[in-house]
């Protein structure tokens, strides 16, 4: 009989992202970042439809940031069943430092210039794609064989494209971004290789 290996090499997590809902701040054209705003009703009503959507689903785990907009929506989305909603910071917006909350057009006009330069007091998108690494890393390791549903921000997707498709970082931000529901990714050991 053949003995199949269940070591970290052989590991495949199936990940689904969704986008946090809408908050005050979306609908007023500002850059959250790490800002704790709350979901706006609006906001509220699409984490209802999220849920909706993935009513059939069954994930192993949900995880969101530990920043309100972010595990509001999984709470709202998934309220009544029994999956585990796991809060990690790792998982956050990009820290804009001092222009959080700054208009979006400005945030947006100079993102291409915050790839390894951090935004002031706050982060690069190379230092956000870090931690979504080691969140990734944590992952595989915890969850092999499983179908996780990730609800958070831009800077996470950008992660999961970069790390997980192999998207360069600077395209990943730069992309245009339209809504969809849902992103599937399939998470393997070619993340520690990275």
């Amino acid at each position: 009989m053949k003995c199949v290996s269940t070591s970290i090499w052989d590991s495949m997590v199936t990940i689904i992202f969704e986008s946090h809902g809408t908050t005050f701040d979306n609908e007023a054209d500002l850059s959250s970042g790490i800002f704790d705003v709350e979901l706006s009703p609006l906001g509220e009503k699409q984490a209802q439809e999220l849920g909706e959507r993935h009513k059939g689903d069954n994930f192993d785990a949900i995880f969101c940031s530990d920043l309100q907009r972010s595990y509001k929506t999984a709470e709202i989305a998934f309220m009544g069943r029994s999956m585990a909603i796991i809060k990690d910071a790792r998982l956050r917006e990009c820290d804009y430092g001092d222009w959080t909350r700054w208009p979006k057009v400005e945030v947006e006009a100079d993102k291409g210039n915050r790839i390894s330069t951090p935004y002031p007091n706050g982060q690069s998108f190379e230092q956000t794609t870090a931690l979504i690494k080691s969140f990734l890393v944590d992952l595989l390791k915890n969850y092999n064989n499983k179908k996780v549903m990730i609800i958070g921000h831009r800077a996470t997707q950008y992660g999961l494209e970069n790390l997980i498709k192999g998207v360069p970082l600077k395209q990943a931000v730069m992309a245009p971004r339209h809504w969809q529901p849902g992103w599937a990714y399939s998470l393997d050991n070619n993340i520690l290789k990275s």
